[in-house]
């Protein structure tokens, strides 16, 4: 597997691994190409065999002192071999600011205890985030500034 910059090639493969990984709460096209060509946007993709199989993306926020995780998704049938923690630790080690912070389902456990796992903790629940009424837990990490 290598990590490599996604660009608007990459869109096809998004596509498909948003439908794959979030169904309901895929992404609509428009945001796709938005998050593929904004540029202070960090991007990353996992490749395996030519194959776009991970994706995440960062939004630095200077002026907030803070940077989101807008998304990181795995294809299913790569998922508990280390791509998502692989594609968020680099994408950490491109972020600047010391704060991360990002939103998660409240029902999606095993991301929870990925993010848990990498010094993430629950600053909030924002109700009804979802279009379908679910709950986002917003988790933080705070990092010193030598790392």
């Amino acid at each position: 597997m290598d990590i490599l910059p996604a660009s608007l090639r990459d869109l096809g493969g998004l596509r498909r691994l948003e439908h794959a990984c979030f169904l309901k709460d895929a992404w609509p096209l428009l945001d796709l190409v938005a998050v593929l060509t904004y540029s202070d946007v960090i991007r990353l993709k996992a490749v395996n065999d030519q194959k776009l199989i991970g994706f995440i993306a960062g939004d630095p926020r200077p002026s907030e002192g803070l940077a989101w995780i807008a998304t990181l998704g795995v294809l299913p049938e790569y998922r508990r071999k280390g791509v998502a923690r692989a594609l968020l630790l680099e994408c950490e080690s491109r972020v600047i600011q010391p704060r991360i912070r990002l939103c998660v389902r409240t029902s999606n456990q095993a991301a929870i205890r990925l993010y848990q796992g990498e010094g993430y903790l629950a600053v909030d629940t924002w109700q009804k985030y979802y279009d379908d009424g679910g709950n986002a837990l917003v988790m933080e990490k705070i990092r010193d500034s030598k790392t």
